[in-house]
């Protein structure tokens, strides 16, 4: 059960860096690093993608088998975003986006409370 939890935390962690290094350019819409996606992608692209494997091999260990890790990652990169958006950018949900994050929290606690695994 520890590798389900630090998978999740990698997940999310991952999510949050992802969603700075893709939407902080709305936020810190005058500062050179941000507004420059070659340099982004250099320095945040490689350590937030050996973020996403390390969560995916840690996944994989807990459940044996893909499709719960790429149900987690879609479900709380969904709950990130509407969080960080909401939160960072002042983008308030429409009751469509309040809905769809509802059903990706549904999506990742189903993920999570699988019995059938490893």
């Amino acid at each position: 059960m520890e590798k389900l939890y630090w998978a999740i935390a990698i997940l999310l962690v991952s999510n949050i860096a992802a969603w700075w290094q893709l939407n902080g350019q709305f936020y810190f819409k005058d500062h050179w690093f941000w507004n420059n996606p070659y340099w982004m992608a250099i320095i945040l692209g490689t350590p937030i993608g050996f973020m996403f494997w390390h969560a995916t091999r840690l996944s994989y260990e807990h459940f044996g088998f893909t499709w719960n890790i790429r149900m987690m990652g879609f479900g709380l990169g969904t709950v990130v975003f509407g969080i960080l958006s909401w939160s960072m950018l002042d983008e308030i949900p429409t009751l469509k986006t309040i809905i769809c994050l509802l059903l990706a929290a549904s999506i990742v606690l189903i993920q999570v409370t699988n019995v059938i695994g490893k």
